[in-house]
């Protein structure tokens, strides 16, 4: 199929190097990515995501965790679960 449709965007100019970056780790270009993302909107009938803000308690422990707050280290899975009161 000849893809002859245009895209124009505009994004800021850090996100855009920042996912180029890491698109070019993963062997895509813009233009690739912004076909799997239609193709996946196509497959979900949706966006393939959730999109929705945060409740309180998720805001407050992602700011909590990102200042060092607030987090649990284990030696390992077993004692992790165990705190967990299964």
């Amino acid at each position: 199929m000849i893809k002859s449709a245009m895209i124009r965007a505009r994004v800021e100019e850090n996100l855009k190097k920042d996912v180029d970056s890491i698109l070019l780790t993963l062997g895509l270009s813009a233009s690739e990515a912004i076909n799997i993302f239609y193709s996946q909107i196509k497959l979900n009938q949706g966006i393939p995501f959730q999109v929705k803000i945060p409740n309180n308690v998720t805001t407050r422990t992602f700011n909590e965790t990102d200042n060092g707050k607030n987090i649990k280290k284990f030696k390992n899975k077993k004692d992790m679960f165990a705190s967990l009161k299964i």
